[in-house]
């Protein structure tokens, strides 16, 4: 794990092909089907630009949607290639004889695209989990919705990333969150930076973690914190993480300054994080670092192995023997 964060820059940096490109439908309207570490790319590519038409699917089958599916090219996402909710909706876009693009590094789902001549992008399978197949996932993506001057500026991105800030940031980080569960809080648009910061802590980190966004938490999740001393003992393990982005509506960074101001007064710990970067792939991808690097050393302190996901791993086996 520990050498997979401090190579990820060079994922960023991946020239994706496109197999049976002569196929690959030219189209505006995407949706991307995947789960977990496979479908975080199409969240934060919303983060990229907001005004993307692009839907994003985690489930079985196909997304019902007020318009024609046929309008849509349907990418499936799946780091292993045989996740079996991607593979049911492979089967059902190709039984409806929809557009289709695939993402992988093998397995069924690149059988699959192979047979039904469908275009496809495999990436490199170093070993890595899918969460940190992050670069190689959102360069994937970028490739086949034609969006050619962000590859660019991607590259550029990996330039400048500072890996040993992100390390030393994310260390001091994980001691102040030793026997804390993080709340990883944002804006509405950076949501998917937040999600990503979560499932970090779950996956890496083996301990739980939950996001909310601003402003949508203080008409409702920040009600649960004005408890009395009987319900202190449910939320005494609380460590609130707010990213914070200066391009954030005023009224939004108003409203963390404000919740931080009450949270600290109620005794819970509070950390700031500004996204800094010169673009919005600066500071997706510089933010990530620290929390690949705060997660990582919050499995060392706990003793966990941060590599492996033993429990999904034993659940998946379970579920292909139903």
């Amino acid at each position: 794990m520990k050498e997979a964060i401090k190579n990820s820059k060079n994922q960023l940096r991946f020239e994706p092909i496109v197999e049976n490109k002569e196929t690959l439908a030219l189209t505006k309207n995407f949706i991307v089907c995947g789960m977990g570490g496979s479908h975080i790319a199409a969240d934060l590519l919303k983060t990229w630009n907001p005004s993307l038409n692009l839907v994003i699917h985690h489930d079985y089958g196909l997304p019902a949607l007020a318009d024609s599916l046929n309008n849509y090219l349907v990418i499936i996402s799946s780091y292993s290639g045989n996740t079996e909710e991607a593979i049911d909706s492979f089967n059902e876009a190709v039984a409806k004889n929809l557009p289709v693009a695939c993402i992988s590094t093998g397995g069924e789902l690149l059988e699959l695209a192979i047979k039904h001549k469908k275009p496809y992008i495999k990436i490199p399978n170093t070993g890595i989990e899918p969460r940190s197949a992050l670069g190689f996932s959102v360069v994937s993506l970028l490739k086949l919705i034609g969006e050619e001057q962000a590859l660019l500026e991607i590259k550029k991105t990996a330039e400048v990333l500072d890996m040993n800030k992100a390390e030393k940031e994310g260390k001091i980080l994980a001691k102040k969150l030793k026997n804390f569960i993080p709340i990883i809080y944002s804006s509405t648009k950076n949501e998917p930076i937040a999600f990503n910061w979560k499932i970090r802590f779950n996956e890496t980190g083996k301990i739980p973690s939950f996001i909310n966004t601003f402003p949508e938490l203080n008409h409702n999740e920040m009600v649960g914190l004005d408890g009395n001393n009987k319900t202190k003992k449910l939320t005494k393990h609380f460590y609130f993480i707010f990213l914070k982005d200066k391009t954030d509506h005023q009224r939004t960074v108003l409203r963390m300054d404000i919740s931080k101001n009450i949270f600290e007064k109620k005794g819970f710990p509070v950390e700031t994080l500004e996204l800094e970067g010169k673009n919005i792939w600066e500071k997706i991808f510089s933010s990530l670092l620290v929390a690949d690097w705060a997660s990582y050393f919050t499995a060392q302190q706990y003793g966990l192995e941060a590599q492996e996901t033993k429990i999904i791993s034993k659940f998946k086996n379970t579920l292909s023997n139903k």
